[in-house]
């Protein structure tokens, strides 16, 4: 408990205490809508009253903060906070309400309140200087886990650790061990081995179904949890060795012998079943220090989501490969590809060179989403089924229910069926991150009618021709290196002085030459285009016109580039648009995409600029650009992200963009710009076009001057 006063009332006399009956005043206008006959805000105010100045403007702030995420909750919260704020200091008071509110937005009300009725924890908490939050740690985690081969895996909050195949659920915060260091291990090997679970079938077989034959089912779960970690421990030994050894340290005497053919490098979860059916009735010794639990039922869900899911990408994918490579007559667009099983052994390490991919004898570039569909549906399934390989264009565009089971809350009347990702957002009155907040769907952009596209060559068909050539000139640059030791010039610089050198009698200089060598472009560029219902009209055409342009004059220069739509409405419905991937050729298809742009809700940028910044980190490239072409400031349905905690939101969304190494610019046609892009951008990384039809000539331009 902290000695000090936790708060000091204001030096100037003016902030005297508020009184009983203007506490009360406030309170019944921000608490209205949860007040009654029987519930009033007087005996709130009664202890608000007794508090001192600061407390209470303190109280009022943070109560105005929650209110806007619940009413309840900023009831709650007033009649817990008196007798919280007579011992907590500023700072673990901040830390208990964020603390409520952050267990609010992931568990509900009911969660939350437990949390404000318990503000002594949160002292504990903080004076456990060996605790480590998983806040903290979580983008490291991340980074460790995407260096292992496989599938997105998220990371949540949660009171257990398990995984439900797609997310990995940890605590809050670790404080098990006795130093930081070992705590992160603890969380480090945690993630690890409910990766493995995904990696290595523990949930290949029906765990409800076999532990319902124990007398306890429960037990037999978690005997059969701990059985796991023994089994996958051997299996992560295999390739990270490193790892292992200081997981096998965690653990305390002589594993049974009864376990050891866990050990075995052929074992699978059926060993572990058979082992747990031995010792089940017989008294063992197993420490497990992971405390991980199995989840079988919402496991199955998404793994059985998961593999409908896969097998209608898989053959939508196969299907554009037919579109893009045009090989393939429409009588046998129903022919199999044909894949190598010797090439699908799963690893902890994958790459696109494991699968070779055939059509006719005649082998086919695997694309990266390829791949990695080809990596998830091993991991489930063993193998790639025959049926899989069959590519069925019917898929492309259309919705099917077996897909629409597999999404739970897809937008209704969408083209096509989403992949949904889960991101932060930024909550300026908490200064603090919403976690998970926006729930954002990745969608293909509808097909158009490509006689846009051609009408848009004819139109600027001169236009199109300066600028590829141009970009023509931009490839072919060539750098001049001086004081080089041989080359195809002379120096006259480096000559002189080595001449100067020569006449004082020091030794004579070997820099003497020039070389010419062509500069190497190394960029990937993401084009995130404004798709909302603002941009009907000429603005909407002008984007694609400016698309189109852009896209032949990059073709002549050989950049790496994709062109994603945004666009959404609130925060469960942030959605963007793929126009075109990295790894996509562009032709026929990206030009219907271009065409089918199309107006559609509102402007939520952050969600949508952190999927782009995590699409273009995928990327190797020495220089990354985040181009956005926009029409106007971040807004969204209902008043709360409009105003500042859009602007905010944005502005943090492209400050992780630039701390991950990439550039942010936008080309915006918003004549009001100059109040809000240069807070959110940077003075020099944004442009007014004020004319909406030089839009095209315009951002063709601006790009040259980036990447020149």
């Amino acid at each position: 408990m902290n000695s000090l006063p936790p708060f000091s009332d204001p030096a100037p006399a003016a902030a005297t205490r508020l009184g009983r009956h203007e506490v009360e005043a406030r309170l019944d206008r921000l608490l209205d809508p949860v007040l009654s006959s029987r519930r009033t805000a007087a005996p709130l105010a009664d202890g608000v009253g007794l508090l001192g100045r600061a407390e209470q403007d303190f109280l009022l702030h943070w109560a105005t903060v929650i209110a806007r995420t619940n009413i309840e909750l900023a009831y709650q919260f007033v009649a817990a906070a008196p007798a919280a704020l007579s011992t907590l200091s500023t700072q673990s008071a901040e830390a208990w309400i964020i603390e409520a509110m952050d267990v609010y937005d992931r568990e509900g009300l009911h969660g939350a309140t437990q949390i404000l009725a318990n503000p002594e924890a949160i002292e504990r908490d903080l004076a456990n200087t060996a605790a480590v939050k998983l806040d903290d740690v979580a983008k490291v985690l991340q980074l460790v886990l995407n260096g292992l081969a496989g599938r997105r895996i998220r990371i949540e909050a949660a009171p257990r650790s398990y995984t439900d195949t797609e997310t990995l659920y940890l605590p809050p915060r670790m404080d098990r061990a006795a130093s930081l260091e070992a705590n992160f291990f603890l969380y480090k090997a945690t993630a690890v081995l409910l990766w493995a679970q995904t990696r290595h079938g523990t949930f290949n077989v029906d765990l409800e179904a076999v532990c319902a034959g124990f007398p306890d089912d429960k037990r037999a779960l978690d005997l059969l949890s701990a059985l796991e970690s023994v089994r996958l421990e051997a299996r992560i030994a295999g390739t990270l060795p490193g790892l292992a050894r200081r997981m096998k340290a965690l653990r305390s005497g002589v594993l049974d012998h009864r376990l050891t053919v866990l050990l075995d490098e052929s074992a699978t979860v059926e060993t572990s079943v058979e082992v747990l059916r031995r010792v089940y009735d017989t008294p063992f010794e197993l420490h497990d220090p992971y405390e991980i639990v199995l989840e079988p039922a919402r496991a199955s869900a998404c793994r059985s989501a998961r593999i409908r899911r896969d097998k209608m990408e898989f053959q939508s994918a196969l299907a554009r490969l037919d579109d893009e490579r045009s090989t393939v007559a429409a009588e046998d667009s129903e022919a199999p590809y044909q894949l190598d099983a010797a090439d699908e052994q799963t690893s902890m390490h994958s790459s696109n060179t494991r699968y070779v991919l055939q059509r006719d004898g005649e082998p086919v570039p695997v694309s990266q989403e390829l791949a990695k569909l080809i990596d998830s549906v091993v991991q489930d399934l063993g193998t790639v089924p025959d049926d899989y390989l069959i590519p069925d264009a019917s898929l492309k565009g259309d919705e099917s229910p077996s897909r629409q089971e597999a999404e739970n809350e897809m937008v209704p009347g969408g083209p096509e069926p989403a992949s949904v990702f889960f991101y932060d957002e930024w909550d300026y009155l908490r200064r603090h991150y919403r976690k998970n907040w926006c729930v954002l769907r990745e969608r293909e952009t509808p097909p158009g009618d490509t006689r846009f596209v051609t009408a848009t060559l004819a139109k600027f068909s001169a236009q199109i021709a300066q600028l590829k050539r141009t970009f023509e000139l931009m490839r072919g640059e060539e750098r001049l290196l001086k004081r080089q030791p041989d080359g195809d010039g002379i120096d006259i610089d480096a000559l002189l002085e080595a001449y100067g050198d020569m006449r004082a009698g020091t030794e004579l200089g070997t820099l003497l030459f020039t070389r010419r060598r062509k500069h190497e472009r190394d960029l990937a560029v993401m084009f995130m285009v404004d798709m909302s219902g603002s941009t009907k009209g000429w603005i909407n055409q002008a984007e694609r016109e400016a698309l189109v342009m852009l896209c032949e004059a990059l073709e002549v220069l050989g950049d790496r580039y994709a062109i994603y739509g945004f666009s959404g409405m609130t925060r469960k419905r942030c959605e963007t648009y793929r126009i075109k991937r990295f790894d996509e050729h562009y032709g026929p298809l990206v030009h219907q995409r271009i065409a089918g742009i199309q107006p559609q809700d509102y402007t939520r940028m952050g969600a949508a600029i952190r999927h782009l910044t995590t699409l273009l980190n995928s990327v190797q490239a020495r220089t990354k650009l985040l181009i956005a072409l926009s029409d106007g400031k971040p807004d969204d349905y209902g008043s709360e992200y409009r105003g500042e905690y859009g602007i905010e939101d944005t502005r943090h969304a492209l400050i992780e963009a630039h701390r991950s190494g990439i550039k942010p610019f936008c080309i915006t046609i918003d004549n009001e710009a100059r109040e809000y892009l240069p807070h959110m951008y940077g003075a020099a990384n944004w442009t007014l076009v004020d004319d909406v039809a030089r839009l095209p000539l315009r951002v063709a331009n601006i790009y040259q001057r980036l990447t020149t």
